[in-house]
């Protein structure tokens, strides 16, 4: 008989419940997240033999203790933090929200559901995953420099400077500035560091890119085949995608991805609306690639666009069209990449 151990991951502390087959709860453990966490929840679970474990939010709070368990050999699994609630708020004795009652839903949720996702010991797609995050932060960081000083600028030039602002046009601007008052000369000053905060983001993602293409051509990926992949979109890909096992057909990709069409029918009325959901890091790589092939003419993308366009479509519709086919043709090379393993 399988045992369920089901953990409600915090911060400062963990919560545990077993529970058997017919969702019995057979024990209850608290400790504290330290160092040493992993031996002691082991050596409290080394009864129950027979046992899984189902953590919630395997990839947030309860990732490091997920990663521990992994390396001991456990087998672990993912439950959203949805699914847990939902458990427990349908449940008649179980709706009080507390970390045992947590801990308790999320083992049933482990039990009872069979397609949630087993954790795997990180690999080169996590350590893809954080450059790539890390440079969307260093982007948004620049983004953020550049508003601002266009804000300071609009008050010390007439007109302000163009929209795609670069640090030696605005440091290039900022000389020819004339002060003859105390606010201004803060302003200026104000400007000046803004502009050093942006060359510091322009380093950072010199480097980021640097580092990204080179995770990239060692993950060995097929990915920079398709038309408009380049290193930066294959570490999204990558790096959010995670293993391509995950996806055993090119529709259930696309609706991990939010290029599925989510269907709006009404009657006999047949009809398709936008998918708002999926994975929107995902979503916005398959945009990219879209775009991309749609800006140079000859492409099978561009041509694939303007049927569609011929065909009576708007150029958003025409633009979904061709992101669900890009996001066939990137399901197709991570199963190539899957086949290589």
């Amino acid at each position: 008989m399988t045992i369920i151990i089901g953990i409600d991951p915090h911060k400062a502390s963990h919560t545990a419940v077993a529970i058997d087959e017919s969702e019995t709860p057979l024990a209850e453990f608290r400790l504290a997240a330290d160092r040493c966490q992993a031996q002691r929840l082991l050596a409290w679970a080394a009864p129950f033999e027979d046992r899984a474990w189902a953590v919630e939010s395997a990839d947030g709070l309860g990732k490091l203790l997920s990663q521990q368990l992994v390396a001991e050999g456990e087998h672990v699994i993912d439950v959203p933090a949805t699914l847990a609630a939902r458990v427990r708020l349908l449940g008649s004795t179980k709706a009080a929200k507390n970390d045992p009652n947590d801990a308790l839903s999320t083992a049933i949720a482990g039990l009872r559901h069979c397609g949630l996702r087993r954790v795997a010991a990180d690999d080169h797609r996590q350590a893809i995953r954080m450059l790539v995050r890390r440079f969307g932060d260093v982007t948004a960081r620049r983004t953020q420099a550049v508003c601002r000083l266009h804000a300071v600028l609009i008050e010390l030039i007439p007109g302000g400077m163009p929209r795609k602002l670069k640090a030696d046009q605005a440091s290039a601007a900022l000389r020819k500035v004339r002060t003859d008052n105390p606010v201004d000369v803060a302003r200026k000053a104000i400007a000046a560091e803004l502009v050093l905060d942006m060359r510091r983001c322009d380093r950072e993602l010199v480097e980021l890119r640097k580092r990204i293409a080179e995770a990239v051509d060692a993950s060995g990926t097929t990915l920079l085949e398709v038309y408009g992949v380049g290193p930066i979109v294959a570490a999204l890909i990558l790096g959010y995608a995670g293993d391509p096992a995950r996806f055993p057909t090119k529709e259930k990709f696309a609706a991990y991805n939010g290029t599925a069409p989510i269907e709006a029918s009404s009657g006999p009325k047949a009809r398709h609306r936008l998918n708002p959901r999926g994975n929107r890091k995902l979503n916005h790589a398959m945009h990219l690639i879209a775009v991309t092939q749609i800006r140079n003419t000859g492409t099978p993308g561009r041509i694939y666009y303007d049927r569609k366009l011929a065909e009576g479509k708007t150029k958003k519709e025409a633009l979904r069209a061709l992101k669900r086919r890009v996001s066939d043709a990137v399901w197709r090379q991570l199963q190539v990449d899957l086949g290589r393993r």
